[in-house]
């Protein structure tokens, strides 16, 4: 069955009405719910802005649909149900989904999930297992593991024997900490307080921020007091597991207090990690002075805890601003340690450190060290590349062969379309057009979503190397390599994809949005098709950023497709160009390329006018308060507020206005003005007196900040992906 017909016959079988019916109504609440309910277009609307704000005026336009509209009773009973249990008004959830059951016969997985889980939390647990039997049928159901934990609630208190049995069972279905917590209950109801202890502590140690922490903290602390001097206390592996995530979500001062704590009840290796670590916190919390102290006055054992310890002893002597200690320890590292990890990451600090401060004769060898003694980590071509390209930058003699060993070791690397692109003009300089041609040839079909790969086009314009015959040498060299290549987007649907997407419109009818993109994420991960399920959830999404974003998760390796290998609607759902009139507009009142500025807002924001960044920057075109009142005149705009900034109309007046003015400071290149309008003008500044650049793909992988780097790419080939889709 082609996608078409697979979609107009799902289309068919959904119970749901899409006509409305307008009437004006009197001002009584029955009046404006039956008002609300014929002129609304779906029920899905109805029932969405109903469970947003649940007031009895929209329960009755939901109610009141449903009497104009009696086959859709169900999918109404369903919603009210899902609504009422989210309201905490358990009775009157199971009292709907009850009513809406026996109709909704291809989602009764989510009404017996919702029914079980009202009755539970009503404490009505009789016959609650036989409700939720059809969370486990076929096919495979979302709400399976969150089910087995209801069911486990429900038999706690007959069975808690049993509810622990069931549990285990299942526990790698189960949602966590959900599940360790509930286990932990029901080992406490069925007399086993020391193993409730143990997956407490387990999740003790795992969250330590959020509800599911303070839940773990307050049921230690009760089966503390409950069990007295019986209560096992945690193994020393947790408290110190418990210290690394504290570390990780920087609360500092708590980690360190865990590691000290830790290190009291360890031996051997991992007390010197404790030890470590508790230093390394309170370096890491501004304590530089004594922490420095402390590292240096331990005395360890040869091994990883040692290691780590001459890393932040290298951090020390960096924060006090001695640039020799570092490379000390370095030294240290490579003849003690040359695989811990604790090695590549001293050696990464210290490459990117010389790397933002334009030392090559510095950064060079540490990334070549990391590459060489690290080559499985996933960033080892990263590294290589760095060193690749500035043998190409400085035109070294061995650069052609790095990019080449570029190409071969890592094919499937980012950074592929920009060796082959180099490559591309080393033979251009060296006039051997042929292999320049069959080089930029490979980019432009391999790696059409890339950057490069509008670069690649741009030279074979030139006759010379359009006109050129090809390289036995180069072509038999490429013959070799395997780049990247993305799953052309099916045709056709499987039953399976039918399936999930016919049960996701049941539910986005009843205004389950939620669980509606939860089925389509659910079915891409398990039996679906991914670019179809993801083109089925971002069509039916409210707004332009939701459906990329949907795209983006279930279909993250499109920039490997070429455009012909996924149908147009694939390509505008990742690419949509909302606010298409007021952007071109204004984009053209200052001379802009419209296509640039949709680029950069998809980069910004994603079309999501009210995006707000962690620097508060507003709205489309992700602008700063107090650079939007610098520009607002200019772009007649009065008052600007944060309110402003997130209206499109304004945004994007404002935006362009900046865009146009970084533009003309930059002499009209776009890889300098889409640099400065992310990391600012001072910076790119900087880096363009760092060295002289033949062209702008140079400056562009000369730019130390990654996020910056990756931002110009991005934007840039956005741009081009509008002119082909758009223009």
């Amino acid at each position: 069955m082609t996608m078409r017909n697979c979609l107009a016959k799902i289309t068919l079988v959904l119970c749901c009405s899409v006509a409305g019916r307008a009437a004006a109504g009197p001002a009584t609440a029955a009046g404006r719910a039956k008002a609300a309910s014929r002129t609304a277009t779906t029920l899905a609307g109805l029932a969405r802005a109903y469970r947003a704000d649940p007031t009895p005026d929209r329960r009755a336009a939901v109610e009141q649909w449903a009497a104009l509209h009696p086959q859709d009773a169900p999918l109404t009973q369903l919603a009210l149900g899902v609504t009422a249990y989210e309201q905490k008004d358990y009775l009157a959830a199971a009292a709907s989904l009850r009513k809406a059951r026996p109709k909704l016969a291809r989602i009764a997985d989510y009404v017996a999930y919702y029914l079980g889980a009202a009755r539970v939390e009503a404490g009505d647990f009789d016959g609650v297992t036989r409700d939720l039997e059809p969370t486990h049928r076929q096919p495979a159901s979302p709400v399976a593991g969150r089910a087995w934990v209801i069911e486990a609630r429900a038999r706690q208190t007959a069975d808690a024997a049993g509810a622990v049995k069931l549990l285990r069972d299942h526990y790698t279905e189960l949602p966590q900490p959900e599940g360790g917590l509930a286990l932990a209950d029901c080992y406490v109801a069925a007399g086993a307080p020391a193993s409730a202890a143990d997956f407490l502590e387990r999740a003790n140690a795992q969250f330590v921020t959020g509800e599911a922490a303070s839940r773990a903290a307050d049921a230690l602390s009760s089966l503390q007091e409950r069990m007295g001097a019986a209560f096992p206390q945690p193994l020393p592996q947790q408290l110190l597991h418990r210290a690394d995530r504290l570390l990780q979500t920087r609360q500092y001062q708590e980690a360190r207090t865990a590691y000290q704590s830790a290190a009291e009840r360890l031996n051997g290796s991992e007390r010197e990690q404790a030890l470590v670590r508790a230093a390394a916190a309170e370096l890491l919390d501004g304590h530089a002075g004594p922490a420095c102290d402390n590292l240096t006055g331990m005395q360890l054992n040869a091994g990883e805890a040692d290691a780590e310890r001459i890393y932040y002893l290298a951090e020390c002597a960096h924060r006090a601003g001695d640039e020799t200690q570092p490379s000390a320890e370095l030294d240290r590292l490579a003849a003690q340690y040359p695989k811990s990890s604790w090695r590549l990451k001293a050696l990464l600090a210290a490459a990117s450190r010389s790397w933002v401060e334009n030392q090559p004769q510095r950064y060079l060898p540490l990334y070549q060290a990391a590459y060489q003694n690290f080559p499985d980590d996933p960033q080892a071509a990263h590294w290589h590349f760095r060193v690749a390209f500035r043998a190409y930058f400085e035109r070294r003699e061995d650069a052609e062969n790095l990019l080449r060993e570029q190409l071969r070791n890592y094919p499937g690397s980012g950074s592929a379309a920009a060796a082959l692109y180099f490559l591309g003009r080393l033979a251009e300089e060296r006039n051997d057009f042929g292999a320049a041609r069959l080089y930029f040839e490979r980019v432009m079909t391999a790696m059409e979503g890339y950057y490069y790969a509008e670069l690649a086009r741009e030279r074979l314009r030139q006759p010379e190397v359009r006109n050129a015959s090809g390289s036995a040498k180069v072509a038999e060299f490429l013959a070799g390599v395997r780049l990247p290549k993305g799953e052309a987007v099916p045709t056709r649907t499987t039953a399976a994809t039918e399936l999930r997407i016919g049960r996701s419109r049941i539910l986005r009818s009843a205004g389950l949005t939620d669980l509606a993109d939860e089925e389509l994420r659910f079915g891409a991960r398990i039996d679906g098709q991914p670019a179809l399920l993801a083109m089925e959830g971002a069509a039916a999404a409210e707004a332009p950023y939701q459906g990329m974003r949907m795209m983006k998760a279930l279909a993250p390796d499109y920039l490997n497709l070429r455009l012909t290998e996924a149908p147009r609607r694939f390509w505008e759902l990742l690419f949509p160009l909302p606010y298409r009139a007021e952007l071109t507009a204004d984009a053209q009142r200052l001379g802009l390329d419209p296509f640039l500025v949709a680029g950069l807002v998809r980069q910004e924001s994603e079309f999501n006018p009210g995006a707000v960044s962690h620097a508060h920057a507003y709205g489309l075109t992700q602008v700063l308060p107090g650079t939007g009142r610098q520009f607002a005149r200019r772009a007649g705009v009065g008052r600007v507020t944060a309110r402003v900034l997130v209206q499109p109309a304004a945004n994007l007046k404002i935006g362009t206005a900046i865009l146009r003015s970084t533009l003309d400071q930059n002499g009209g290149n776009l890889e300098q003005t889409l640099a400065s309008y992310n990391a600012g003008p001072n910076r790119v500044a900087e880096w363009l007196t760092w060295d002289t650049y033949r062209e702008p793909a140079e400056f562009v992988e000369s730019i130390p900040y990654a996020e910056t780097r990756e931002y110009v790419q991005a934007v840039l080939r956005n741009a081009e992906m509008y002119r082909r889709l758009y223009r």
